[in-house]
């Protein structure tokens, strides 16, 4: 059954790289078309006009270390790779038997998590990616599990309006769905949504205000198991520093509806605080060179997680 399971992890991650591929192909072919017809069409242009069309091509990687206390289920901002690896891990640990309800508890538990979301900025405004993502993990009464592929996802970001110096803030949308590998009773997939406004003081964009909400939904394969919808309202700021340091605070309100895991003790609704911290290295053009987040999310008691961001370029513009 392992090496079943494995055969059809490693074939999803093939097939997810091969489209991906194609997309990355097509997408830099049609960016290559449309600069050549710009250039023929205005001999006016310069050469950085004509680069600048070139969508910028990059694995977004992002090494991650989250400690969830027992009996709950981490959610927090985004990196649903790592959520789903934790759910999945607190499925796989249950027994799928009928048994008396309430009889296991849920431990807490560590994890470390790589993703690899191979990532095309297609202008300043769109961005598509998709990749997967291998985890270890840990409970209190076992080891550290093989760093294995344990999801893959796709999504996209997307500028839906730009304040350009007026008084409505940039309005940004984020979409992205995970799913966990290998299929089976343990298998989720994840929803993940969010709706960002940017108000910019300058018009560098250099310091603002945020303000921002996040729906994350789970369908679980199993029948007998169920995870509610996740809200977070939260508002924030950022600064960038003329060496192109950046840092953003995000400071919120979760709202979490609980969760029956099988034959796990249910996992409590709860509402409680979410607070998240980047420090980026931008280079002139907003580029992300490097960048550390840490969150701290109460769910109900707190969960720790710390990421890593060192993008490799393969097309920076």
């Amino acid at each position: 059954m392992s090496t079943q399971s494995s055969n059809f992890g490693w074939k999803a991650v093939c097939s997810i790289i091969g489209a991906l591929s194609c997309a990355v192909i097509y997408l830099g072919s049609a960016s290559a078309a449309l600069c050549k017809d710009l250039s023929t069409s205005d001999s006016d242009d310069d050469d950085g006009s004509n680069a600048s069309s070139t969508p910028s091509i990059y694995l977004d990687m992002r090494t991650s270390y989250a400690t969830v206390p027992a009996g709950s289920l981490p959610i927090g901002f985004g990196n649903t790779a790592l959520f789903t690896a934790l759910q999945t891990l607190a499925l796989a640990r249950s027994n799928p038997l009928p048994v008396l309800p309430n009889s296991l508890p849920l431990a807490s538990r560590q994890s470390i998590a790589v993703d690899l979301p191979l990532t095309v900025d297609v202008n300043d405004k769109v961005s598509l990616y998709a990749g997967v993502s291998g985890t270890t993990t840990s409970t209190s009464i076992q080891g550290w599990s093989p760093l294995d592929i344990t999801s893959w996802n796709v999504g996209f970001q997307a500028e839906l309006y730009s304040q350009n110096g007026g008084s409505i803030p940039t309005i940004t949308w984020q979409s992205t769905i995970t799913e966990s590998i290998p299929n089976g009773l343990a298998a989720t997939t994840t929803f993940n949504n969010v709706l960002e406004f940017s108000y910019a003081f300058d018009a560098d964009e250099t310091r603002g205000l945020l303000a921002g909400m996040q729906d994350t939904r789970v369908e679980v394969a199993a029948a007998p198991a169920r995870i509610h919808p996740s809200l977070v309202g939260y508002v924030g700021g950022y600064y960038q520093w003329p060496n192109n340091w950046k840092f953003t605070g995000r400071l919120g309100i979760q709202s979490f509806g609980g969760a029956q895991l099988l034959n796990l003790t249910p996992i409590q609704a709860f509402t409680q605080p979410i607070l998240r911290l980047d420090i980026d290295r931008m280079d002139d053009d907003d580029n992300r060179l490097f960048g550390i987040t840490a969150q701290i999310v109460w769910v109900p008691k707190p969960a720790y997680q710390l990421t890593l961001r060192t993008p490799l370029y393969f097309v920076r513009n």
